[in-house]
């Protein structure tokens, strides 16, 4: 009766290896959340943001580039929306010194930069809004209406106040850190950007049958969950992706890079340290 038992359990040890080496190679992802350098003022708060035109933030951002060009990314994929079937960015081909010279937006300084120092020839844009007949991803003004009608504005307001805190250390930051510094206080897992407290915070907001701090969360998970299926449709076993999103992002996009199967999340951290 053992015999058979013993052939399995052979099979198993022999078998494991072999298995193991057919397995495809993961897809490695690694998320910079970076603040908005040319801020449009469409986050719940804003940070003020010094230009990053003036020749020692270009000298920042080049060691940036350099630093995160060292991940040799297969794709830089960043926050734009893109029709191409493979979410090409068209303007990528016109990236040059003169872009870098007038265009303040992160998108241009850091993922376009750096797509040019790998040697990338397409920038993908991944990223996902609300079209017509589609829910609110972020609806933080219902919120608003919401917590008045249920006299929870205190409760909303206490949510912010330790952002707008901290957002204020980081404008005054700026006259003293170089962008490296400050990409890696937005990056830092035990950071503002490195939790869901403030989304989490909103559950509670409205009634047994108007959750709409609930509906927030939901709408919030869903855009960073298609903005994430996007980069699968792109990305290829053995692809090494670098996402250039804002900040706000970052929780999210990296949940799914970690525990997607056939992905693995890659600390940017050890990168910026190095553009310091």
């Amino acid at each position: 009766m053992r015999r058979p038992m013993i052939a399995m359990t052979f099979f198993a040890v022999m078998a494991g290896p072999a298995l193991a080496k057919s397995a495809p190679a993961p897809v490695e992802v690694m998320v910079l959340g970076a603040y908005h350098f040319g801020n449009p003022g469409l986050d719940t708060n804003n940070i003020k943001v010094d230009s990053v035109l003036t020749p020692q933030r270009q000298a920042d951002l080049e060691r940036v580039a350099r630093a995160l060009a060292n991940f040799r990314p297969t794709h830089v994929m960043v926050e734009m929306e893109s029709e191409a079937p493979d979410f090409a960015i068209a303007e990528y081909d016109r990236f040059g010194p003169e872009m870098l010279r007038k265009d303040v937006n992160e998108i241009v300084q850091i993922g376009y930069r750096t797509a040019r120092a790998a040697g990338l020839k397409t920038v993908n844009g991944i990223d996902e809004q609300s079209k017509a007949g589609e829910p609110d991803y972020y609806p933080y003004d219902k919120v608003q209406e919401t917590a008045a009608k249920f006299g929870q504005t205190a409760q909303l307001e206490a949510i912010n106040l330790p952002i707008l805190a901290a957002l204020k250390r980081f404008e005054a930051d700026q006259k003293t850190h170089s962008v490296a510094q400050m990409l890696m206080r937005t990056n830092d897992p035990a950071g503002l950007w490195g939790n869901a407290d403030g989304y989490y915070g909103m559950l509670p907001i409205g009634d047994k049958d108007t959750q709409t701090g609930a509906d927030l969360n939901a709408g919030w998970f869903l855009r960073n969950a298609k903005i994430f299926g996007k980069l699968m449709q792109v990305a290829k076993p053995g692809d090494r992706v670098l996402i250039v999103y804002g900040a706000g992002h970052g929780f999210w996009l990296r949940h799914f890079a970690s525990l997607t199967p056939g992905y693995r999340n890659v600390d940017v951290l050890p990168y910026l340290q190095k553009a310091r």
